[in-house]
């Protein structure tokens, strides 16, 4: 008998939409491998519902606070249910980027520097020389992010809500090209490029056709091509992840060696959409998307 999948979809986090396209995907892409399946859209009673369906294993295609960040893993541990993507550690550690420079900057990787600081410093102003980025702690996708690169983009952050917490890691803006690089059980994919035909890759430019250029394999240094997917690697297995991952990544050509690459964050539960990367990438690779999900799928089988 095929084995019984529960995919998670949809939740409560900003990335609930996301989750949704993801976890239909991945849905659609069972029925073709031939599995059983249940989707669950996750509310406040996951728990009650996954207890009592007791699939061979759970497909979390949940995206941001409460489904990758640790907690919902913390669930399945607790109910006894094997699942797909990383562990509780891992997945906490990564969701949250200031705790991800502070485990990774030690051991080699680069990041831009930055600071976590109460919102309200960051309106009293002078925080740091711009351009600089706003960015949520611990959200995904883009959601929140804002550069502030000069007197005017100062004066409308002063003007919009903040959502996201009362802690806000400040950044130094890096110019160059934005890079991500899918690692799968340990080994990293190509470098894949992201050029936005405006502005910068936020979440309307991930997640609306033809916004954004995907470059694969980058064109750029051999070396720096090589460093990058390096970096990819080694955070992924320094955390402890599983399954897939991706890093994203800066990258100023113009700058000196040493000083070219700056990695922004890994993300434990990369989007399944038909515009997500790690199915792009896998593509490039030689494996389709039904592969793909069947391949996450029994990685997470096998921890049974």
């Amino acid at each position: 008998m095929t084995a019984h999948v529960a995919v998670l979809l949809g939740g409560w986090s900003a990335e609930r939409e996301v989750s949704l396209l993801s976890g239909a995907a991945v849905a659609e892409a069972l029925q073709k491998a031939g599995y059983r399946f249940t989707t669950i859209d996750a509310g406040r009673d996951v728990a009650t519902t996954l207890y009592d369906l007791r699939p061979d294993v759970v497909f979390n295609a949940l995206h941001g606070p409460f489904g990758e960040d640790g907690t919902m893993q913390g669930l399945l541990e607790v109910i006894g249910l094997p699942y797909t993507h990383s562990p509780v550690m891992a997945s906490a550690i990564a969701m949250d980027k200031a705790m991800t420079k502070a485990v990774l900057a030690p051991q080699g990787i680069p990041f831009a520097e930055s600071r976590v600081v109460h919102r309200d410093a960051v309106l009293a102003g002078g925080i740091m020389d711009m351009p600089f980025v706003l960015k949520p702690v611990n959200e995904g996708s883009s959601v929140g992010v804002r550069i502030v690169a000069c007197e005017e983009d100062f004066a409308t952050l002063c003007r919009q809500p903040w959502s996201y917490g009362i802690h806000v890691l400040v950044e130094k803006y890096i110019p160059g090209r934005e890079l991500t690089v899918a690692v799968m059980d340990g080994r990293p994919l190509e470098v894949l490029e992201l050029r936005p035909r405006q502005g910068f890759y936020d979440y309307d430019a991930k997640y609306t056709e033809g916004l954004t250029e995907h470059i694969l394999p980058a064109p750029m240094d051999e070396e720096d091509y090589s460093l990058v997917r390096e970096y990819a690697a080694h955070a992924h297995k320094a955390l402890g992840c599983r399954g897939v991952t991706r890093a994203d990544f800066r990258y100023d050509e113009k700058a000196a060696p040493g000083e070219r690459i700056f990695m922004l964050e890994i993300n434990t539960q990369p989007g399944m959409t038909p515009l997500s990367l790690v199915p792009e990438s896998a593509a490039h690779d030689g494996m389709d998307f039904v592969e793909l999900v069947r391949w996450i799928t029994e990685d997470g089988l096998c921890r049974k």
